[in-house]
């Protein structure tokens, strides 16, 4: 796709998804899929999306080298929890992970029947605009997965990454902007979403820390996230 190609884009909440689309791309900067790019970055092979925290603590007992996260504070059968900055210092060589999630791990499933689903956040965008470069998507649907598709950091990060698909040259302090001054950015500077650490919105604020887009796909009965290497412009 080159610049200026035109892509139709739409940008729905997980309780709009009214048919299945061809392309999905499900964001949640605030923070599943900032942790998810963080946790490959810290050498998991793969994340497995689970559909409920009861699927996740069972996925664990049955393999108890798999590592649980979830939201909120630390619970017993888990290993850790949804914050970037908490899971950046955790050695996850080779190693399976388990996510639930109260919004992003919710889209993805919401959307498993695509022929595409990719999950991003800012810290993978430019990766992400790739690939929909790469694969010529004519029709996108960004799936905004916070505050039932009303949080404006998932929205500006989808606007960018649709805007970045079509004009490389977009300039991202806009979309930051309106991220940072979200409410769900504004929660978490405060401390009120318990499981949470003091450097989370600024991680989840970072443009493009990592170089691969994340694409989830089925295996089996799991839906499973995996990172994929994009190639760079020449």
């Amino acid at each position: 796709m080159r610049d200026h190609e035109r892509m139709d884009a739409r940008f729905l909440g997980i309780g709009e998804l009214a048919d299945t689309p061809a392309v999905a791309v499900v964001v949640d900067v605030m923070r599943a899929f900032t942790v998810a790019a963080w946790a490959f970055a810290r050498g998991a092979e793969k994340i497995v999306l689970a559909e409920s925290l009861d699927e996740a603590l069972s996925l664990k007992a049955r393999h108890p080298d798999w590592v649980a996260l979830k939201d909120g504070p630390p619970a017993p059968g888990f290993d850790t929890v949804n914050s970037p900055a908490l899971l950046r210092s955790v050695d996850l060589g080779g190693r399976t992970v388990v996510q639930k999630t109260t919004a992003g791990t919710v889209g993805a499933l919401a959307v498993k029947e695509a022929s595409l689903v990719l999950c991003a956040g800012f810290v993978v965008a430019e990766a992400t605009a790739r690939l929909l470069r790469t694969r010529g998507s004519e029709s996108v649907t960004f799936v905004v997965t916070g505050e039932d598709g009303r949080a404006d950091e998932d929205l500006a990060c989808a606007q960018y990454i649709a805007r970045r698909t079509t004009e490389a040259g977009t300039d991202a302090a806009e979309f930051l902007r309106r991220a940072g001054a979200s409410r769900a950015a504004a929660e978490l500077a405060r401390g009120v979403r318990r499981g949470s650490h003091p450097d989370d919105v600024a991680l989840c604020l970072e443009l493009d820390r990592f170089p691969f887009a994340m694409v989830a796909t089925p295996e089996g009965p799991l839906m499973v996230l995996r990172p994929s290497a994009v190639p760079s412009p020449l």
